[in-house]
């Protein structure tokens, strides 16, 4: 035989460098295993298992899978099932037999079903049975079994043999004996737990309780901390027991819960055991009964009625309940199916990425929006004038109406009569022929709507308390004025009178904002609830606090913390206050005099209910999108009636989102009022011991499986009997967003800057959705000044399409403020471009404080392909608009969406780009023939040198199929706009540059929305001419401002938190332990005469043995005692040489 060692070569060295020479298991063929007949055959058979143990356990798994390829699995399961079934096994083979099929069989993923197939599964569980006495017999037939319930038809197979029986009976009371054994018995009965009818049989049987007082017994009297694996162990088995309901409930009732929060907060007392304190608080969370919100309904407070709907609400089949029989395992395989490759959402579809598909409307409306083209009509004969345009010539009959007929003083009667003016101008108002048919249609909905007469509220301007301390005549003011009536138009309100005068005494001056100019806007704007009163922070104003404001570090446990805060008010309900104190349903509703006092019944506020739990802890329930029962993540509330420096709990406590910027270093905003009128007029980053996470409760109705998660945040106020407000970012209304155009409007000199508001459409709730084109004047009416106005390519930029990402409205603030100031780069993009810029593209959204949808309870940024003319308006108009400039070649040069995103930090754009995404996605289209404009990246790169606040790494450029109905992938297919861009604004901060570790502010927000007017500069036609150097240096550019250097832009969006979010279905297995350790050590135990008394019967001596065998390599071989090693590869290498070639063939081991 070619190859054969000489007996010289015994070691095991040379064996195995011989054995496994150019192939690990070429020699395979050789060996064979005959049938136990006499001692010659049990001795060549444990030589063949030492030899197979010796070459499996060096290096790496690649030799076992290689045997399991071959057919090695089904060998040793054959050899087992002869062994086993002879009239008397001989456990001498079988002992070591079981122990390389456990080590085998580990890794083999179909194990299970060959065990079945060849009747080793019942086979090895009679073993167990006939051997429960054999402490390493025992351990070695239950490793098996642990290895074979890897199938849960083979697990289910010993389920009903009464496998779970007999290894339960195996696990004792606490003892310092057979450790290794009982960790066998424990494995495998949790192993056994895969399938669902070994958990309902536990259930039935009572063993929950059993487990429980196991774990008590090990964790009261292992006061050593030497059995913490096994009571690892045991907490992963009621991990497993308690997948479903009843799983839950019994565990519930045994006791569980209580029994585990005080063996937790003993053990937080110790050291070195947070391996036991975790999986315990992850399965406290689980365990905790599913309660169901405390609404009357799951849908929005907030219903209005669809044009051409019979109800407010689509109908939705109410689903039976069937949650008693929901189990995490129907949870984990739902969410995987949900979550779907990255890539493999990417669009591979060349025809899809390429073709521009057809319009999806006729040509012939397009010319309807040619008024909204002022630049290209207006024949600026005011520059031939000397003096300047009147003040009062509004750039609209809208506004002329606004301004003029809603003085600060106006009575109820007079707003009426504006309120039908202006709807008679609306309608009249030229050549939007569709637009006015689409008014039309909306006017039903719009009726029931009525426009609010307005009083300020607050203590202050509310009067409650604060403005008692102020003035006692403001007070009266206020009780005057809740009992008046409507008034002739010359009379004056009383609570004018006090607005006046406190503006006078405390008002700040703040750029850009007059609060009765806000006021007058406000009784415009048309909300479902009909506000009448406004909050104070948007009335009065805000500045930027003269300090960047830090992330907050995360307390360390905090997340901990809370859960057995949680889980206290489960077990200790007599500490529970539980009243409900503001529900936005009952306005009757009454509050204890010494809780806080909520309100959120104003324009874009969100509260729905606020419960009273603690004596200084709330839970506060946020109302879900009008006409939905979803996306419920935006708040923005008033509270009161606080006492200061004491610590409130707040738990926002049905969030939908996963996970959010809040874990990671992320605050909530605060206004004081008080401290407004003190002269600090400032939202204020604020919270501390912030975490979010998933919770147990469950929609009010069961309609739909979701999961809730809690914001909780921890406030000490600074003053007694403050009214301060609450929001999840700084608040940015549609009011404040009128009111801002009317303050920019009146700061331009009109000889130099064209600034016009005109109305692109009425929402579905008859409110007014302003487009806005902002140029320079032409410096004369000749000819040649008034072509090159005429030929300036246009920007479009759009804003806050979803309503809770105010901070979109922050940075297109800064962008419409520095359009319009006497910025050096302001005046030369001006001249250069004309921009188009549409505010607020969901103003009903922002209006009733939804957090992503339009009162058609659909995300308007995905109506974008088709979208409806009466139920998605704004999109309708806005695709049609830039369809029309499409039709008269004056394609967008750059079109900008902007948004916020909660999940990331920084600021970064999404574009759109063909290569990139086949590059991505793997397809096998060959892009060297692809032509591209790389100038999608110019504005990216741009904003990489000037913005602090931005990060190109985040950047990409993928087209998804899963947004291909938004703005950024519509503009960029149908209209052919190659830098057409989504720009995410972040919720938290920056983890880059100089604002690294900082939150951004509004005033960071506003930068970064003049930083994407700079950016511009990069795509003007002139390069040379606009980069001068004087304007270079005025940007922070230089003349290397296109040479970026490129980053990878692919960057998970945050690691994973600290603590985990979600709770855990399964306990992990503890760190430094697997099956191989377990093998090993058992095989290491010196032999000592098993008597038959039992498991956990034979001496300490095991259990010190087996703690220094741990610490060997898991794989290391253990069969054998190395003499017996040594002599068995001489015996080997003797045998082989008298063999003639055998091998491994159909799983059976043959010569």
């Amino acid at each position: 035989m070619k190859g054969s060692p000489g007996p010289e070569q015994g070691s095991e060295a040379g064996v195995e460098n011989t054995l496994c020479n150019s192939n690990p298991f070429g020699q395979f063929r050789y060996i064979t295993l005959p049938g136990v007949k006499n001692e010659g055959d049990v001795a060549s058979t444990l030589n063949i298992l030492n030899v197979l143990d010796e070459l499996l356990s060096a290096g790496s798994d690649r030799r076992i899978h290689y045997l399991i390829n071959k057919g090695g699995s089904e060998a040793l399961l054959s050899v087992l099932v002869n062994t086993g079934l002879s009239f008397c096994p001989n456990y001498t083979v079988l002992l070591p037999l079981l122990h390389l099929l456990a080590k085998v069989g580990h890794r083999d993923s179909r194990i299970g079903l060959k065990a079945e197939e060849t009747g080793a599964v019942l086979l090895t569980l009679n073993l167990l049975k006939h051997n429960a006495k054999h402490v390493k017999m025992a351990a070695a037939c239950l490793w098996v079994i642990q290895v074979f319930s890897s199938s849960v038809s083979a697990a289910n197979l010993i389920g009903e043999n009464h496998g779970l029986d007999v290894i339960f009976h195996l696990i004792p009371q606490y003892t310092t004996k057979n450790l290794h054994t009982i960790k066998a018995a424990i494995n495998a009965f949790a192993a056994l737990l895969c399938s669902k009818a070994n958990v309902c049989s536990v259930i039935s049987k009572g063993y929950i309780s059993g487990l429980l007082q196991l774990y008590d017994d090990w964790h009261s009297k292992d006061t050593q901390h030497t059995a913490i694996e096994i009571r690892h162990m045991l907490l992963r088995c009621l991990h497993k027991v308690t997948h479903n309901n009843p799983g839950r409930q019994d565990f519930i009732s045994q006791g569980g819960l209580r029994l585990l929060y005080h063996t937790t907060q003993t053990n937080l007392l110790m050291k070195g055991l947070e391996s036991l304190i975790e999986p315990s608080v992850q399965l406290m969370r689980k365990c905790l009964p599913k309660t169901p919100l405390p609404l009357t309904s799951d849908q929005s407070a907030y219903t209005f009625l669809l044009p051409g709907r019979a109800h407010a609400i689509p109908d939705v089949d109410i689903a039976p309940d069937n949650s008693s029989e929901e189990s995490d395992d129907d949870d984990a395989e739902k969410q995987q199916a949900e979550s779907k490759d990255y890539d493999d959402d990417l669009e591979t579809d060349l025809n899809r990425l390429c073709l521009r598909p057809d319009l999806d409307r006729p040509l012939e409306l397009l010319p309807q929006y040619g008024h909204l083209c002022p630049e290209l009509s207006h024949d600026f004969k005011e520059l031939n004038l000397s003096s300047a345009p009147e003040e009062s010539s509004p750039s609209s009959d809208e506004e002329a109406l606004l301004l003029n007929t809603f003085s600060p003083h106006s009575t109820r009667m007079d707003r009426k009569k504006g309120d039908s003016n202006n709807e008679l101008s609306t309608s009249s108002s030229g050549s939007q022929s569709d637009t006015d048919t689409s008014t039309k249609e909306n006017t039903t909905a719009a009726d029931q709507l009525e426009t609010p007469d307005f009083l300020c509220h607050s203590s202050i301007l509310g009067c409650r308390t604060t403005e008692r301390e102020l003035r006692g005549e403001a007070a009266q003011g206020l009780k005057e004025n809740e009992q008046v009536e409507e008034q002739d138009g010359g009379e004056e309100l009383p609570h004018c009178t006090m607005i006046d005068k406190l503006l006078k005494r405390h008002g700040a001056c703040i750029p850009h904002h007059e609060p009765q100019l806000y006021r007058a806007v406000a009784t415009q704007t048309k909300s479902i609830p009909g506000f009448s009163i406004l909050p104070f922070p948007d009335f009065w104003g805000h500045v930027p606090p003269a300090r960047h404001e830090p992330m907050v570090p995360r307390k360390p446990n905090i997340q901990r913390e809370k859960v057995f805060e949680d889980v206290q008010r489960f077990l200790n309900t007599a500490d529970i206050i539980n009243q409900v104190v503001y529900d936005l349903e009952d306005s009757s509703l009454q509050c204890l005099s010494d809780s806080l006092r909520f309100f959120s019944n104003f324009e874009c506020g969100n509260l729905r209910k606020a419960v009273h739990i603690r004596r200084y802890e709330y839970d506060l329930i946020l109302n879900a999108d009008a006409n939905c029962s979803q996306h419920t993540q935006w708040f923005y509330f008033e509270v009161s009636n606080m006492v200061a420096d004491v610590p409130y709990r707040f738990n926002v406590i049905n969030c939908e989102k996963s996970n959010s910027q809040f874990n990671y270093g992320m605050q909530p905003v605060l206004y004081s009022v008080r401290e407004a009128l003190e002269g600090r007029p400032h939202w204020t980053r604020t919270g501390t011991e912030i975490c979010y996470f998933r919770n147990h409760f469950c929609p009010a109705q069961g309609r739909r499986k979701t999961n809730f998660y809690t914001l909780t945040f921890t406030i000490n106020f600074k003053h007694n009997e403050d009214v301060c407000y609450l929001a999840y970012h700084y608040p940015y209304t549609y009011s404040a967003m009128k009111a801002h155009l009317n303050v920019l409007q009146k700061s331009v000199d009109p000889a130099i800057v064209l600034f016009r508001q005109q109305i692109l459409c009425s929402t579905l709730a008859g409110n007014l959705c302003p487009v806005v084109t902002i140029t320079a004047c032409p410096a004369s009416r000749a000819w040649k000044d008034m072509h090159q106005l005429r030929n300036r390519p246009c920007i479009v930029l759009t804003s806050r399409v979803h309503p809770g990402e105010s901070n979109a409205s922050w940075v297109m603030k800064g962008t419409l403020e520095f359009l319009c100031s006497s910025d050096l780069v302001a005046q030369c993009l001006r001249e250069a471009f004309v921009f188009k810029i549409i505010p607020m593209l969901n103003p009903d959204g922002v209006i009733n404080g939804t957090n992503r949808c339009d009162l058609n309870s659909q995300d308007l940024n995905r109506q974008w392909c088709k979208p409806d003319p009466i139920l998605s308006p704004t999109i309708y108009h806005t695709k049609g608009f830039l369809y029309y400039l499409n039709s008269i070649g004056r394609t967008p040069l750059v079109f900008c969406d902007y948004h916020g995103h909660s999940r990331k930090k920084n600021v970064f754009l999404y574009g759109c780009s063909v290569k990139e995404t086949l590059w991505q996605s793997g397809s096998a289209v060959d892009t060297l023939g692809l032509k591209e404009d790389p100038g999608y990246r110019t504005i990216p790169k741009t904003l990489d040198r000037i913005a602090p606040a931005f990060s190109f790494n985040s950047c990409n450029y993928l087209v998804e199929k899963s947004r291909s109905a938004t703005a950024r992938v519509v503009v960029w297919r149908e209209m052919g706009v190659l830098r057409s861009y989504t720009m995410e604004s972040t919720y938290n901060g920056c983890d880059q540059g100089i604002y690294k570790g900082l939150q951004t502010g509004t005033r960071e927000l506003q930068e970064m929305g003049v930083k994407f007017c700079h950016s511009l500069l990069s795509v003007t036609k002139d390069m040379k001419a606009l980069y001068g150097r004087r304007l270079s240096n005025h940007i922070g550019l230089d003349h290397n401002i296109l040479d970026h250097n490129t980053h990878n832009f692919f960057e998970d969006d945050e690691p994973p938190c600290v603590e985990e979010i979600e709770y855990s279905t399964n306990c992990p297995t503890l760190k430094g332990t697997d099956l191989d350790s377990d093998i090993n050590s058992n095989i290491a135990i010196v032999d000592e005469d098993e008597d038959g008394n039992g498991i956990g019967q034979t001496g300490a001596k095991q259990h010190q043995g087996s703690i220094g065998v741990l610490q060997q390599s898991n794989m290391k071989s253990c069969l054998f005692p190395d003499s017996i090693r040594q002599a068995s590869i001489k015996t080997l290498i003797e045998n082989r040489n008298k063999c003639q070639g055998v091998g491994i063939v159909n799983g059976q081991i043959t010569s």
